[in-house]
Order: structure tokens, then sequence, then C-alpha cells
């Protein structure tokens, strides 16, 4: 009936450049319940200049997630788009994290390079002596040549 296409969502391309009867066959579903599920909101293909859906293979891949989370797990599709948008919501915030997380490091670095013009002896092998000498130093000027 319908041939298996697998589809990477990490290495899924977002170019919409699928026909409505494409990405169907290759999700395995209808191409009224693509439709469906764009009214829904569940999937956002893009549009051709004629006004026709155009789908990214990463569109594809969710709408297999979708068909999965409603055949296999029983979900309805209220839940799903719940869920969808709790997922692109984790992305976003996984994607700020690592921002921040690079922002953070960067502004270590730049503490430690102001601390290290602040402080000539930081990052040298200099040794602070513990004990104390009790050795008497004498001190006598120096007698000139001259007298």
């Amino acid at each position: 009936m319908y041939e298996e296409i697998s589809i990477s969502m990490d290495q899924a391309s977002d170019a919409k450049v699928l026909i409505i009867s494409v990405a169907a066959r290759l999700a395995g579903m209808h191409p009224q319940t693509l439709r469906q599920y764009d009214r829904l909101g569940l999937v956002q293909p893009g549009r051709a200049g004629g006004g026709g859906r155009r789908y990214s293979e990463r569109d594809v891949a969710l709408l297999r997630e979708v068909q999965r989370l409603s055949q296999e797990d029983g979900v309805n599709l209220a839940g799903i788009k719940r869920i969808i948008g709790l997922e692109q919501l984790v992305g976003d915030l996984q994607e700020r994290v690592a921002e921040l997380e690079q922002q953070l490091d960067a502004a270590y670095a730049r503490i430690a390079q102001m601390e290290a013009m602040t402080n000539p002896y930081a990052g040298r092998d200099l040794v602070r002596q513990q004990t104390h000498s009790t050795a008497l130093v004498v001190w006598r000027p120096r007698r000139s040549a001259d007298k």
C-alpha cells in the first residue's frame, strides 16, 4: 500500500517544498486529514503563490508523530496539540539555556582576564612563605670610595 519512509526530526529539512498529496503519502495519511490538522493548528504548512499548502520534511515527521500519538497512545487531538506546543517550548528553552551558558562562560573569562590585569602575580608560581624568619639583618650604609 504505502512505502515506509523514515524521517528523523533532527535531520529533517525546514524547506516547505512538498505538495499536500506527496506529504500525505509520506506521512501515511489522506490529504483531507492534513487539511484538518492544518485547520486545528497541529501543523503549519507554508503556502504557495496560488494558496496551495506546502510541507517540509519536518512537517511530515510531525504528522507521523501526530498519527503515532493518536493511534498508538490514544491521545486526542487537543492533547496532541498541547504536547506539540510543550515540546516546542522545551526546545526553545533549551536553546535559551545554551545561549545563557555561553554568555556566562564568556563573562567568567572576562572576569579572569580583568583579575589577571589587576594582579600582576596572578597565575605565576609564587609561593608565600609561611614561616617567619628570626634572623637579624644589619644594614650598614655603603661608604663612598672618595672618603
